[in-house]
């Protein structure tokens, strides 16, 4: 069994909201390189090939308004600010080669610019009509590691199928969902649905599609790795635990903004809730920073989740008493795990202080528990847009040595409301369009703090 990030994905290169193993290769929704190399090979002139070309271009600009056309155009339900902040931590890639090529499929090859990382990619339309990008994955491919070529033949699919429908009915949160997921996927089979695919990537997306088009479950998928995954339960080597330590060193534990503004008011950015085992020290380190403000402000608008335990440590600054935030019931095993404020943690707190969070659509999984738990306290004021809804964590499971699945194994239930954000996000107390969400919270920010200091006027 692989951990996933128990409550959402975080990380470097891959496809758009599914769930991968974490210890391999870490991913955000896809949005990677660029190419100015192009010299170096010929982009197609398909539909797919127009695709990648406007990606590439748009990407590699670092222009706002050509990465917002682009979206427009071609991946309506993208995250722009993602997008750009993926472009800032990179500076684009280089196109090496086309590995292929079909009138809808073109799958490709490039290298980071600021790193040696090499990955592969593939695009996949939804029709050449409208050019609209159906599926989107990068995947970075480790130092060593052979890439295979895999065509899907009536034998893997079978094997896929088999495996997607034993692994929800042993884990899935839901048996009844898990068995309704299962019979539509076999009557699909039956149907001859999916005899015509060959391409892993696009079998994997179009199992995805089905799954949740019966579960709704943002957090479920099938994916493809080009490269063989490990057996079932083998733990990361040393160089592997090694490589993800320094990714997330590289990328400061995914804290990229931590300032006080003016009015004293302490601001701190960050995309991902990583392993406090690995990134306390990090969160120490920005709280601390923070340690005197008069009201703070939590910017999850590009936070894709990540482990609860490091949801809790940072939640921890904000009481001065032990503090149920959430549980998460396992259902395979029948089994709760609660989650509390810490007793202690380096520094001061600011219990006592205004807090905001600053949400869009793609606050999702592990930042929506830190939103969700601070509102249902009542201790945060929420910004911005409806968080996306995804409230199962989740395990990969391997079914062969390319294809695997996430499975959500459990489901949130918040110690005040008994429920949780699945399916229905988190509805924000002031509702604004993401790009303006910071700039009303600072506005808020300093009435709060005007409040405050007026009911505890300084001697």
């Amino acid at each position: 069994m692989h951990m996933l990030a128990t409550l959402g994905g975080f990380g470097s290169l891959l496809s758009p909201a599914r769930p991968k193993n974490l210890k391999i290769v870490l991913f955000i929704p896809a949005l990677l390189f660029a190419a100015i190399g192009y010299a170096q090979t010929t982009i197609p002139d398909t539909p797919a090939g127009k695709a990648l070309r406007a990606w590439l271009d748009a990407f590699n600009s670092g222009d706002r308004a050509k990465v917002e056309a682009y979206v427009k155009t071609f991946e309506p339900e993208q995250s722009i600010e993602r997008m750009m902040a993926f472009y800032n931590r990179t500076g684009g890639f280089d196109l090496r080669a086309i590995e292929s090529s079909e009138p809808l499929l073109i799958k490709f090859r490039v290298k980071e610019k600021a790193s040696s990382t090499i990955a592969i990619g593939s695009i996949h339309l939804k029709d050449a009509q409208s050019g609209v990008i159906e599926s989107f994955s990068l995947r970075a491919i480790p130092a060593g590691a052979v890439v295979e070529n895999v065509k899907v033949d009536s034998a893997e699919r079978q094997r896929v199928i088999d495996g997607v429908a034993k692994n929800l009915k042993e884990s899935y949160v839901y048996p009844d969902l898990a068995q309704k997921m299962e019979d539509a996927i076999r009557a699909n089979q039956k149907r001859g649905d999916y005899d015509a695919i060959t391409d892993p990537d696009s079998f994997a997306t179009r199992l995805t599609h089905d799954l949740q088009a019966v579960s709704h479950d943002k957090h479920l998928g099938v994916n493809y790795s080009p490269v063989k995954l490990p057996p079932e339960g083998q733990k990361p080597s040393a160089e592997e635990e090694a490589q993800f330590r320094k990714m997330l060193e590289q990328t400061n534990c995914s804290f990229e903004k931590v300032e006080i503004l003016p009015r004293n008011i302490g601001y701190v950015k960050f995309n991902a809730f990583p392993d406090p085992t690995i990134c306390g020290p990090t969160a120490v380190a920005a709280m601390n920073f923070l340690a005197h403000v008069d009201g703070i402000i939590f910017d999850l608008r590009e936070n894709g989740g990540g482990d609860p335990k490091m949801v809790a440590m940072i939640s921890s600054y904000l009481f001065d008493k032990p503090t149920h935030l959430n549980d998460l019931y396992n259902r395979k095993e029948d089994f709760t795990t609660q989650y509390w404020t810490l007793p202690y943690v380096p520094g001061p707190t600011l219990a006592n202080k205004p807090a905001l969070v600053v949400t869009s659509k793609s606050t999702f999984s592990g930042a929506e528990e830190f939103t969700y738990n601070l509102k249902s306290l009542k201790r945060a004021t929420i910004v911005g847009e409806t968080t996306g809804g995804g409230a199962h964590p989740v395990w990969g499971h391997s079914i062969d040595h390319h294809f695997m699945i996430g499975v959500p194994f459990a489901r949130a239930v918040n110690p005040v409301t008994k429920t949780d954000w699945e399916g229905t996000g988190i509805e924000p107390d002031v509702k604004v369009d993401a790009s303006q969400a910071l700039d009303v919270a600072v506005k808020l920010a300093t009435e709060r703090i005007k409040d405050n200091e007026k009911k505890n006027p300084v001697p």
